[in-house]
């Protein structure tokens, strides 16, 4: 009997112990835990989030004014949480740089909306603006633009097309002199046909729109690019995907079909000339020989032509309306910039060449692009890992972006940030400050891996349209209104445009 009690007690005290041990593991991993979760970078501050919809109810039509506001409350690195969704946004030099520089690897991703029509493996294969990674052919489309489209060498190649387009936009102009035009039409069909000529070898829109085409197919673009820019509530909520409540996946896969439909007939007709001759004689005039020559399907030679149109044409467009616009309102100004055009060109003729030579004209550029950037938020980034920025935690997935519209109008940055002076960036008779994305203080185009691969051309064809604008003629207003007056109101979208179109009246040509 003892003996057996014994055992009994033996066998209890063992499981008391096994038991205590158990017990004391769990709270030592609870500790371990607790010390972890204790040493965990917070996030960055923000607006303290409401229970299931986080910051959504902060937020304004006004993006990127709100999130500037929230900046000066919060720091130069902020987070917020729209439903499930981590934002974190960056509003000064330092911070940009760290999230385009430092953590550029890390960071170079881009957020996949689920308003996307495309399915997220098609948008990899086919796209560079909203290519999700850095992936190879990502790389190798990014190679292939670079090389044939904004090298140096193609660069230079393409002047004489944009030099005769901007003529002719200086022509049409001409034989307006005392009416009414809408300036953002034909800058864009100026643009728009410059690009198509380097595409497809043709005009798609014609300066003397009686049907409105040029009118349409902007409003289409600036539709497209509202769209994209749209909150989409299912990326805030998953599990509302199957539903698409805001029908934004429907209405950007109907807007883009008829960006597809300006050019496809196009395609077809090349693919046949392609497809009748041997692979040695197939042409290789223009960039949609090119990527037929590459063996890119329709599909992915559309979406490709619509990002680079889209992003072409809307940005050049939005920003010489800017610029146009401050240039009227600030009339010491645009005298300045007159007289440098009668200085430095007088009776010759506009080239790419010696509109690079214009100091103050392209300090006009910069501080437009400072006051108003195309692009205020860039392209939205996606973090691929959680990672460190300024001592602040951001996780995996959320979403990235750099408030460049918020950075250009700081007052520790800039002197006198909401007049516009293009003297700030003139200095010993050249201009100053970079905007190739190695100064964070001015980023309208990035910088990093995803710097816009555009920029070469754009820094071309901008000032050659600006200065051919103001040497050509003298602008006024409709009803001689006071230009000092000029409504500057913005319209967010994922460029900054102008609320209301600039509607000038063409005077005489002044040189």
């Amino acid at each position: 009997m003892d003996h057996s009690i014994s055992k009994y007690e033996t066998l209890l005290l063992l499981v008391l112990v096994i038991s205590l041990l158990i017990v004391l593991s769990i709270k030592q991993i609870n500790s371990k835990r607790k010390k972890k979760k204790k040493k965990e970078l917070p996030l960055p501050p923000g607006p303290k989030p409401w229970p299931l919809l986080g910051n959504i109810p902060h937020m304004t039509r006004k993006v990127h004014i709100t999130m500037s506001q929230f900046a000066k409350s919060h720091g130069p690195l902020i987070s917020l949480k729209l439903g499930a969704q981590v934002i974190v946004v960056a509003s000064s030099p330092a911070a940009a740089a760290e999230i385009l520089k430092t953590h550029d690897r890390t960071l170079s991703a881009r957020y996949a909306s689920k308003s996307n029509p495309f399915k997220l493996g098609d948008i990899d294969r086919m796209a560079i603006a909203s290519a999700t990674t850095c992936n190879d052919s990502w790389k190798s489309l990014r190679a292939l633009c670079r090389t044939e489209l904004f090298s140096a060498r193609a660069i230079e190649a393409q002047a004489a097309v944009r030099e005769r387009k901007a003529g002719e936009m200086v022509d049409f102009l001409a034989a307006r002199e005392g009416k009414v035009v809408d300036l953002g039409e034909i800058v864009f069909t100026t643009v728009f046909n410059s690009m198509c000529n380097l595409f497809f070898s043709e005009d798609l829109l014609v300066l003397e729109d009686r049907k409105g085409k040029a009118g349409g197919l902007k409003s289409n673009i600036s539709k497209m690019m509202e769209l994209v820019a749209t909150p989409n509530v299912v990326d805030f909520y998953p599990v509302l995907e199957p539903f698409d409540p805001q029908g934004l996946k429907k209405k950007i896969a109907k807007a883009a079909t008829q960006m597809f439909s300006v050019w496809e007939s196009y395609i077809k007709e090349r693919r046949g000339i392609h497809e009748s001759r041997s692979h040695g004689d197939a042409p290789k005039g223009d960039f949609l020989d090119v990527f037929i020559s590459n063996g890119f399907d329709d599909l992915k030679i559309n979406w490709l032509f619509l990002e680079l149109l889209t992003a072409g044409t809307d940005t050049i467009t939005t920003t010489v309306e800017w610029a146009m616009a401050e240039l009227l309102k600030n009339g010491e100004e645009m005298m300045k910039v007159r007289e440098e055009l009668k200085r430095e060109i007088g009776g010759n003729s506009i080239t790419e060449a010696n509109v690079s030579q214009l100091t103050f004209l392209n300090a006009c550029i910069k501080e437009t692009f400072r006051l108003h950037p195309a692009a205020p938020f860039l392209i939205p980034h996606c973090a691929q890992e959680t990672c460190e920025i300024m001592n602040y935690r951001i996780p995996k997935d959320s979403q990235v972006m750099v408030n460049v519209w918020a950075i250009g109008r700081d007052p520790s940055v800039w002197e006198d940030p909401l007049s516009f002076k293009p003297e700030r960036f003139v200095h010993n008779g050249s201009t100053v400050a970079d905007f190739k994305g190695l100064h964070f203080e001015l980023l309208p185009f990035g910088s990093g891996r995803r710097v816009c691969p555009g920029l070469p051309m754009a820094v071309k064809q901008l000032p050659l349209i600006l200065a051919s604008l103001i040497k050509g003629f003298d602008w006024t207003l409709p009803d001689d209104d006071d230009p000092v007056e000029l409504d500057m109101a913005e319209k967010f979208g994922l460029t900054l445009q102008k609320d209301k179109p600039l509607l000038l009246v063409v005077g005489k040509q002044s040189m």
